[in-house]
């Protein structure tokens, strides 16, 4: 893409050195509903896991499309690790004019292996590539393990706060 157009970043199939990322489906629920089964995943962003009925309705929101999608696109992924087939997290951006909001989660199962760094990297850098602007994410200031994967996918840490949680941003 020579010129940066948000309305038209869809999310397409990323391959990592263990992870492949695949466009959410609907289908996903049911798999991405265990994979981020624990409550623990919550301890720093709050509420608790979806089971897979009210999983599947979040899908069925998010493959609607944002309510403006002339100036916004919803990408989302889910992580599958590659040695295994299994679904281990989702990555997501929300791609504005400004840039691209990201957000990563890995169940608690794969956590400590670098899947999250993986994934936020290779989310990041296919950003870039489309001329993404700007890179945002917001981590938990007591999140040290997401604030070191938005320090791999190039994000700094910025003095600025929304609902508890410290702004990273990438600028390009």
């Amino acid at each position: 893409m020579s010129t940066y157009e948000p309305d038209r970043v869809t999310a397409v199939p990323l391959r990592g050195a263990r992870l492949d990322l695949e466009p959410l489906r609907l289908d996903h629920a049911a798999e991405t509903a265990r994979a981020l089964a624990d409550p623990a995943l919550h301890t720093f962003i709050g509420g608790a896991p979806l089971p897979e009925p009210e999983l599947r309705a979040r899908y069925e929101r998010l493959l609607a499309g944002p309510p403006d999608p002339t100036t916004t696109s919803w990408c989302n992924w889910v992580l599958r690790l590659r040695e295994t087939g299994a679904a281990v997290g989702t990555v997501q951006a929300t791609v504005t004019p400004g840039g691209a909001e990201i957000a990563w989660v890995v169940g608690t199962p794969w956590q400590g292996r670098g899947l999250a760094r993986e994934a936020a990297v290779l989310l990041a850098a296919w950003l870039r590539e489309r001329g993404a602007p700007a890179l945002v994410a917001h981590v938990h200031p007591e999140h040290h393990a997401s604030a070191a994967v938005a320090r791999a996918a190039g994000l700094a840490p910025t003095e600025q706060f929304e609902d508890g949680e410290r702004r990273w941003e990438w600028r390009g």
